[in-house]
């Protein structure tokens, strides 16, 4: 097994965090410990574009944040990323790609989105990552991709439970970004086979 880096976007991820994401079929993965969520979200950096909608939900703790901050090291964000559940959104300059990082945990209606500004950014400017947006998910925009994260309830007790993704894209970018995220991973399984 190769101990040289995989490169995703503007960061390298490392073989420890590398062997940590398992793609268990088309538009589902597992990650084992944070390294593994942080991988998978340098990937999905590395896949995004101008105008990219994704929609991440999840319990507490399910690792929506630390996605986020894989997929901003991806993008060449250099600042700490944080979830910016009190001020709802947060801005992080990438070297090409502005990322747009919201927490919708507070709001409880969609008109409280235009208030917040969210509905001036989405789907516009930048790459938007949104946490806890599944009950807005309309408004957000038809185009997107929707991630799922739940904790593996089938993990050995007093072990911390492995994460499991499941992508529902809709529209023609969410689509093409679903296939992209997809194919890096299928990219790094073999790069680990090698």
């Amino acid at each position: 097994m190769s101990e040289t880096r995989f490169a995703a976007g503007a960061t390298e991820i490392e073989p420890s965090g590398a062997r940590c994401v398992m793609w268990e079929g088309d538009g589902h993965f597992r990650t084992t410990g944070p390294e593994g969520t942080w991988a998978l979200g340098s990937l999905l950096g590395a896949s995004l574009e101008e105008g990219d909608v994704v929609v991440l939900s999840g319990d507490l703790g399910a690792g929506k944040t630390n996605l986020t901050k894989g997929a901003a090291a991806a993008l060449g964000v250099t600042e700490p990323v944080t979830s910016p559940t009190f001020n709802i959104q947060a801005v992080h300059e990438g070297d090409n790609l502005t990322l747009f990082h919201f927490d919708l945990y507070r709001l409880d209606d969609p008109d409280q989105l235009g208030d917040a500004g969210v509905l001036d950014v989405v789907g516009v400017e930048g790459a938007s990552l949104v946490e806890w947006g599944e009950d807005f998910a309309d408004a957000l925009g038809a185009d997107r991709l929707d991630i799922s994260i739940t904790r593996d309830v089938s993990s050995p007790p007093g072990e911390e439970p492995a994460r499991l993704f499941s992508l529902s894209p809709s529209g023609p970018r969410g689509c093409a970004l679903a296939r992209s995220l997809d194919s890096s991973v299928r990219a790094l399984m073999e790069f680990l086979d090698a």
